[in-house]
């Protein structure tokens, strides 16, 4: 367990995504499109970021992270429309783990991070489109991305503001050369990641790559090993809660209000506990995959997502190993070394 760098402002954001859920979504069901409620669940994500912004940053950052998670969704979708194979979207999307992990470090877009740009990458992944469905789902994640932004706004008053950057000493950016070889090792994560899924005959080897880019976004090498037992423990125990839901075959407006729960609970307690978080985490991105299948997909995905996750786990880890530099290993190493006797 940790403290909270700031209960108040993790409580807001996942209230802040939630209401966004709980405006769009029915609006969403309830119109002809209904069968982009998945997309449009999408563009609520983004009302999690920049929370720990300085005053009068928060709404760009937000807005930024919007224009980068329909981005995510677009262009995934016109390699779609396009006639790009299953592989080559795979390897786009190995790809884009890397970019986003960049974009993220450089645009300080803070918590959740890159995972969320390529949750939306991976959401558009499909066998084929029209340009009027990559059009469709585009409009869909940026109007609630846009609603999700205009609630950030209204509610700024409640947030906790750190005072400017001028007046505290800010971590200073990674140097280029550390940003573009932590992008890359991660390429290369969720590359190797996603042939072992596809060597193993996994359904989703795209949650293979979510998975080593979760556990390598980690800054420090002891942050990846931590992440990554925390994460296989929250994903197993959190994909057996979505399993139980789904076997009950709940209707949209239970799973809807599932969401928004999930939205907030999440916030309020993944600063104290990453494994905590991921049992909260996990059946919110299974529901919104559910949702944006139009329910075609069974509970059986639980146990899918639960083996797709193991994949990239171990993967990220291995990787995280044989990539790290002398100085990482000597402070894991100082790290773990038993304190001497007094």
């Amino acid at each position: 367990m940790a403290p909270q760098a700031s209960l108040r402002n993790a409580t807001l954001a996942g209230l802040q995504a939630a209401l966004a859920v709980l405006i769009a979504l029915p609006i969403v069901v309830l119109s002809p499109w209904a069968h982009l409620i998945g997309f449009a669940s999408l563009g609520a994500l983004v009302a999690l970021f920049g929370r720990f912004a300085p005053a009068g940053r928060r709404q760009s950052v937000v807005l930024l992270c919007g224009l980068f998670q329909v981005a995510s969704v677009l262009l995934m979708s016109m390699a779609v429309w396009l006639g790009a194979p299953q592989g080559v979207q795979l390897a786009l999307l190995a790809i884009w783990c890397g970019v986003c992990l960049f974009v993220t470090i450089l645009g300080r877009f803070g918590a959740p991070g890159a995972l969320i740009f390529v949750f939306a990458a991976s959401a558009a992944m499909a066998p084929q489109l029209t340009l009027g469905q990559v059009v469709e789902r585009t409009a869909a994640t940026a109007i609630v991305a846009a609603l999700a932004w205009l609630v950030c706004l209204v509610t700024e008053a409640g947030r906790h503001v750190p005072p400017p950057a001028g007046d505290r000493l800010e971590d200073p950016l990674p140097p280029l050369r550390s940003r573009l070889i932590a992008a890359g090792r991660t390429v290369a994560g969720a590359g190797l990641a996603i042939v072992v899924s596809l060597a193993l005959d996994g359904q989703h080897p795209a949650w293979a790559a979510m998975g080593a880019l979760a556990v390598m976004q980690g800054p420090q090498l002891h942050i990846v090993m931590n992440r990554a037992l925390q994460r296989m423990g929250g994903t197993t125990i959190g994909a057996l809660l979505a399993w139980l839901l789904l076997l009950q075959d709940p209707s949209v407006w239970v799973l809807i209000a599932v969401l928004a729960a999930l939205q907030l609970l999440t916030e309020v307690v993944i600063g104290f506990n990453y494994a905590f978080g991921q049992v909260l985490v996990t059946p919110m991105a299974l529901l919104m995959t559910y949702l944006g299948a139009a329910r075609a997909l069974g509970p059986e995905m639980a146990s899918e997502r639960i083996v797709e996750t193991l994949i990239g786990v171990a993967v990220g880890v291995v990787l995280s190993v044989v990539f790290s530099s002398a100085d990482e290993r000597a402070h894991l190493a100082h790290r773990i070394r038993p304190a001497p006797d007094r």
